[in-house]
């Protein structure tokens, strides 16, 4: 039996939350079901570590939502709401690009509501509770693309750059915990099989697809940087690049685009100050290393009764 995913319940309706038990209930899920605001808070006191929550749409969630917020708290999330033009929305607007992420269908209302948690949740309509396993999937894709966490206070202006920071780190560290438990306990199958193709580069927008593919740059200078330093994080970080030009799809021939890029850039930076070149011929090797990173996720996430098919 493959190891599990851990999934939290907070949901106020007993009809709702056991529809989703129920759905949820099998191998692949370790069920743990919340039933009030205080033992939903006291969960995170003791450490537990969820994959990913499954909130309703009532008027505690924001709150609730907040307190995580404060405490730089950012985990997947499948809220179930109400139908369009039903109270209990989020007023405040707030987008970071997701939308692709969403289907065609469901498209103008995510563009219409704002986020009651992070720009990264799945808003999951009731009358589709029936799909709670496909929202799981995707909260868990989206959460590992989401570059930027809701403000602790997203309806003030003005937000501690601090406090922004923090909550920055904190999200990093938890979608490498993520990443990590999941090819630990999954083996690359499970979630990461389950990608969505509508967040793959070649169907991002326009503008979507230079935001992404400046942060797969960014996340690619910093391995470079730190690539022959004694830093055991560089390992994190090229498994953090692999799974975004994992679940985007991105072509080998973007990584190497990079790399090149890269180099130009350093490389004049090194003749206006006289410095010799070649020292960059060395930096081969990252790129050899990621790419390596990548066809060892992409073998790992074959299913295991296809690899077990013989021609």
């Amino acid at each position: 039996m493959l190891p599990q995913l851990s999934i939290g319940i907070y949901v106020r309706s007993e009809k709702i939350a056991a529809s989703a038990i129920e759905l949820l209930r099998g191998e692949r899920y370790a069920l743990t079901h919340i039933k009030s605001a205080v033992e939903f808070l006291g969960f995170f006191k003791h450490n537990y570590h969820v994959d990913c929550f499954v909130f309703e749409v009532d008027g505690d969630l924001r709150e609730l939502l907040s307190k995580l917020q404060e405490r730089s708290i950012f985990l997947p999330a499948v809220i179930f709401s109400p139908q369009p033009g039903e109270d209990g929305r989020p007023e405040a607007p707030y987008s970071d690009g997701f939308e692709a992420a969403a289907s065609t269908a469901d498209k103008s209302q995510e563009q219409s509501c704002a986020f009651f948690y992070h720009p990264a949740e799945v808003q999951l309509p009731i009358a589709q509770a029936s799909e709670i396993g496909a929202g799981i999937d995707r909260a868990i894709a989206q959460f590992l693309k989401l570059s930027t966490p809701v403000p602790v206070n997203y309806q003030s202006a003005t937000v501690d750059a601090t406090a922004q920071l923090t909550a920055q780190s904190l999200l990093s560290r938890q979608q490498r915990r993520l990443a990590e438990k999941l090819r630990e306990r999954l083996g690359y199958l499970g979630v990461y099989y389950k990608r969505n193709s509508q967040i793959f580069l070649k169907n991002l927008s326009e503008s979507e697809k230079k935001k992404f593919l400046e942060q797969l740059k960014s996340s690619y200078r910093d391995i470079v940087l730190n690539y022959f330093s004694q830093d055991a994080a560089v390992n994190n970080q090229i498994d953090e690049f692999v799974n975004l030009a994992f679940f985007a799809d991105v072509p080998v021939t973007q990584i190497v685009e990079i790399h090149m890029e890269l180099m130009d850039e350093f490389a004049k930076q090194l003749q206006l100050e006289g410095r010799n070149e070649e020292i960059l011929l060395d930096y081969r090797l990252t790129l050899i290393d990621a790419i390596a990173h990548m066809c060892e996720m992409y073998r790992r996430s074959i299913p295991k009764e296809a690899s077990q098919v013989r021609m």
